[in-house]
Formats: C-alpha cells, sequence, structure tokens
C-alpha cells in the first residue's frame, strides 16, 4: 500500500507509531519497523541526551529498517535541553523526527542541517498549516479521539482530517481513533495519507508495559477514558481510573481558583512510569485514546500491521468496490 508517506519515509506500509512517554523504547520502535511500519522512539523517555543516543544505537542492533525519534517540546517545571537533544538526534544519523507540543521552529535548522525530515503533529488545520509554513515535511493530525493532549477545540478526526486535506499541501496522517483496518481505510478517504497508532501500539506484545496495563486496555470500552486539565486549558485525555477521578474531583471543587499547584499531587509523571513498570493501573495517570474500545487482543506488531493491512486492502477491493458496482 504506496501512499506520499510510505514513499516520503521509505516505509512499507503506512502506518505510525508515534511517540509515547516510557512506551516508544528500542523493542517496541524496532518490532514496528520490522514489520514495515514506521516507529519512534521517545527522546524524554531517556534521562540524557546521552542515553537517547545509547537508546538509537541499542535500536539499530534490532532493525534495519527505518525508524525515527519523537521530541515532545512542552513547558516543565524542570529545564529540558531541547537544543541538546535535538543535535544528539541529528548526530545519530536518525533521518526522521516528530515533533509535537510547541512549535519546532527554533530546532529546525539543526534538524535540517542534518537532512532530518519532520512531522509535526497538530491538533488543529490552523497549527498544521503554520508547520507546513515553517518546512515541516509533513504533519500528523490529532482529532479530539486521541490520547494524551487533544487541544481545546474538540473537533473530531470525521471533520478534522477532510479539513486538513482542504488546506494542506504537505503529506499528512490521521491520528486519534486509529486501531484497525476500518480505521485505515476511513481514514485515506477522507484524504490522510496514513494513520498514527498511539494506544493501539501500547498493547502489542513488545511494548515494554506491565502486561497488567495491556489487558486493562483490552478489557476497556470506549467510554473508558476521562478528559481532565479542562479547567486549565491544558486538556490530557487519559485511562479514567481512580487518580483520573481525583483529578477531575478537584477541578470541579476548585472551579474559576484552580491552579497547577493544586494538580500537581496527581499528575507526576513518575506516578504514571510506576504504573508501566509494576502493573498498577490506579497508581497514577496515564494516557489512552477512545480507541481503547476497539483494542480486543495483544498481537505481536508483526501480526498487527499485517492483519490492518490486509483487512484494509480486502475492504477496498471488496466492501467499498461492491458499492460502486
Amino acid at each position: 500500500m504506496k501512499t506520499r508517506i510510505t514513499e516520503l519515509f521509505g516505509i512499507e506500509h503506512p502506518i505510525v507509531q508515534g511517540g509515547m512517554q516510557w512506551v516508544g523504547r528500542g523493542e517496541l520502535v524496532s518490532a514496528v519497523a520490522n514489520a514495515g511500519a514506521l516507529g519512534f522512539i521517545t527522546a524524554l523517555t531517556q534521562p540524557t541526551p546521552e542515553d537517547l543516543t545509547k537508546e538509537i544505537a541499542r535500536t539499530r542492533e534490532m532493525t534495519d529498517k527505518p525508524f525515527g525519534v519523537n521530541l515532545t517540546i512542552l513547558p516543565t517545571l524542570k529545564p529540558v535541553p531541547y537544543e541538546e537533544y535535538a543535535q544528539a538526534i541529528a548526530d545519530s544519523g536518525v533521518k526522521i523526527v516528530e515533533t509535537a507540543g510547541r512549535s519546532p521552529e527554533p530546532l529546525m535548522p539543526i534538524f535540517k542541517a542534518a537532512g532530518i525530515k519532520i512531522i509535526h503533529k497538530c491538533t488543529s488545520v490552523r497549527h498544521s498549516l503554520k508547520a507546513e509554513t515553517i518546512g515541516c515535511d509533513a504533519v500528523s493530525v490529532d482529532g479530539f479521539e486521541c490520547a494524551g493532549h487533544p487541544g481545546e477545540d474538540d473537533v473530531p478526526g470525521l471533520i478534522l482530517l477532510p479539513c486538513a486535506a482542504n488546506k494542506l499541501s504537505i503529506p499528512f496522517i490521521g491520528s486519534g481513533g486509529f486501531g484497525d483496518a476500518r480505521g485505515l481505510v476511513a481514514a485515506l478517504a477522507l484524504g490522510a495519507d496514513g494513520i498514527n497508532m498511539g494506544s493501539r501500539f501500547m498493547a502489542p506484545q513488545e511494548a515494554p508495559i506491565h502486561n497488567n496495563v495491556k489487558q486493562a486496555m483490552v478489557d476497556a470500552d470506549e467510554l473508558n477514558t476521562q478528559l481532565m486539565n479542562r479547567t486549565l486549558r491544558n486538556t490530557s485525555r487519559v485511562f479514567k481510573n481512580e487518580v483520573a477521578g481525583q483529578v477531575v474531583a478537584v477541578e470541579r471543587e476548585k472551579g474559576a481558583d484552580l491552579t497547577i499547584e493544586d494538580l500537581a499531587p496527581y499528575l507526576s509523571g513518575q506516578r504514571g512510569k510506576v504504573v508501566f513498570e509494576d502493573g498498577d493501573v490506579d497508581h497514577g495517570v496515564w494516557s489512552a485514546g477512545m480507541v481503547v474500545g476497539l483494542i480486543n487482543d495483544i498481537p505481536t506488531c508483526a501480526e498487527l500491521v499485517s492483519r490492518i493491512v490486509g483487512e484494509a486492502e480486502e475492504i477496498i477491493a471488496n466492501r467499498l468496490a461492491s458499492f460502486a458496482a
């Protein structure tokens, strides 16, 4: 299955495993790459730029296929040396970078000098157009269904993707709510050049997280996510658990007087890390999209990608073709 995204990044299938904190490590990324899709190491999962360099090298020992690095640029309590991470990526020889959060424009000279192709994650058409203007090679357009930060516009993919297709010239992929062949076919029909899957790639066998988390996703339905931080206009979609409920309760109690300090005890990234390591799914908040309602098994990455592509081709060749007969 060839699209502008497969041609741009030199991959076999138009399926991307985007960056995920604590999850985007070498064992998952290499398995995704070996399956013919595109995986991204999550840079900030590594404590230092030097550790990132080592993780890139470790991943190369497990695959000779293309893979990339995600660098998410967000305001943090502790300063992050983003330029040092960017330079480490460039020096490593990686040729694909996924950026997210704030604009990657300050880091573009480092990436472009190294011949790196950049795909930027966006939650609106206006941000996608800005990414195109500053020289990004592609964008990932995230609908309201997505895990993590869906933005504040609350526009689902069914509307957002064709709106993006109407205005963008560069290739783009759909993100948010994608986890099977039907989603891939729908994204292509809506004008996208492929799909990004985050939550679905948390539940293959190679994902380096506790099996309790994977099983919780299998057991979940489409109602098992929670929106939080809405009061602060920093909305996050996470798995619905005890801590997420506590966050929402504090938001309701404090109302307009809420500050980030009120939520800090609940939002520690380290608590989320413990969830993935120890398997206590209620220990902290962790990102998950509405697509958990479509996750029904824990296959290998090769099985998952092959199934999605094979079923997508069958849908296009048979089900859709039958309507035009």
